[in-house]
């Protein structure tokens, strides 16, 4: 029997029993992390990135939501590649006609080709989601961080100016913004949809600055003499940044579906702009008789917003530690 005042030494030598896994697992406990056997360190501790991308690259639903994401933007840049009809090409011959060679999704009310127009009605939808999103997510995190860091009556003042924009029913105020305008452009939806998203982002964004300004290592740079303008944008923007992405990228699921909702009920992009919101308002009184042309842009629609909300679940569990 070994003597249990022996040195360390004496006990792990043999072939391994219970003393020598003992030692081992309690040397694996001392070991800090990133450090491999006899403490030397194997690299640097991976950061909130880091990890992020690390869950990411390894979850099914960011990877199959990021494929079908990929797919669109490359429609949505080179339709060619896939459709090289015109989608304004019109034979009243074909009009309502079901599938046949060549045209899958059968024809319109014009007899145009449905195939042809959800192709290049990716582009509207997707240009006005992204954009729209880019500019809420930029206008509401710099008003947003802003008071978050001074405080203050600026503060107060973003608070109340978001308290009258989250009163203003979305659809209503689009059909009123959006009815005296004539373009035919995507830029007029993209703007109102920035002027009504900012104050969601704006929020997360004060509350994410304000409470990465208490943190220890703000106080340090603080102490250390830097100012507001370095503290803020290499100490606090880093660090409060992930809450905002998660929120835009949701989002943007949420912008493309507001975008066909305006466009199916008038008052968004208008013709001869390709989107598939105003192929669903043409397709929806004729349903019955040909039910092809509402459902392949209505499906394209939601593929396309499943897809976006999908990326952000994916993205907001791997960026929120407390879900890990």
């Amino acid at each position: 029997m070994p003597d249990p005042y022996a040195p360390k030494e004496a006990i792990t030598h043999g072939d391994g029993g219970p003393a020598a896994l003992a030692i081992g697992e309690a040397e694996s406990l001392e070991r800090p992390p990133g450090a491999g056997p006899g403490g030397a360190p194997t690299g640097k501790p991976r950061s909130l990135w880091s990890d992020a991308w690390h869950d990411l690259r390894r979850n099914p639903v960011f990877l199959i939501s990021a494929l079908i994401i990929l797919f669109l933007l490359v429609i949505a840049v080179w339709p060619q590649l896939i459709a090289d009809g015109n989608p304004y090409r019109a034979d009243l011959a074909k009009a309502q006609a079901g599938p046949e060679p060549g045209h899958p999704f059968g024809y319109d009310t014009q007899g145009r080709d449905v195939y042809t127009r959800v192709v290049h009605g990716a582009r509207a939808s997707i240009t006005v989601g992204v954009c729209a999103t880019a500019g809420a997510a930029l206008l509401g995190s710099l008003l947003g961080g802003l008071a978050g860091f001074f405080g203050g009556w600026w503060d107060t003042l973003l608070s109340r100016i978001a308290d009258i924009f989250f009163g203003i029913p979305v659809i209503l105020g689009g059909l009123v913004f959006l009815s005296v305008v004539t373009s035919s452009t995507v830029w007029p939806v993209v703007g109102f949809i920035v002027l009504l998203g900012w104050p969601q982002i704006a929020r997360i964004a004060r509350g994410a600055v304000v409470t990465a300004k208490q943190n220890d290592y703000v106080q340090a740079a603080r102490a250390l003499g830097a100012g507001n303008g370095r503290t803020l944008l290499r100490h606090i923007a880093p660090n409060a940044v992930a809450p905002v992405i998660v929120v835009a990228t949701i989002a943007l699921g949420t912008y493309i579906s507001l975008e066909a909702t305006l466009s199916f009920l008038g008052a968004g992009l208008k013709p001869p702009t390709v989107s598939w919101g105003i192929d669903i308002s043409a397709a929806s009184t004729s349903i019955r008789n040909a039910p092809h042309m509402l459902l392949w842009p209505a499906g394209a629609l939601s593929i396309t917003v499943l897809a976006f909300i999908m990326l952000g679940d994916a993205v907001r569990d791997a960026l929120d530690p407390k879900l890990r």
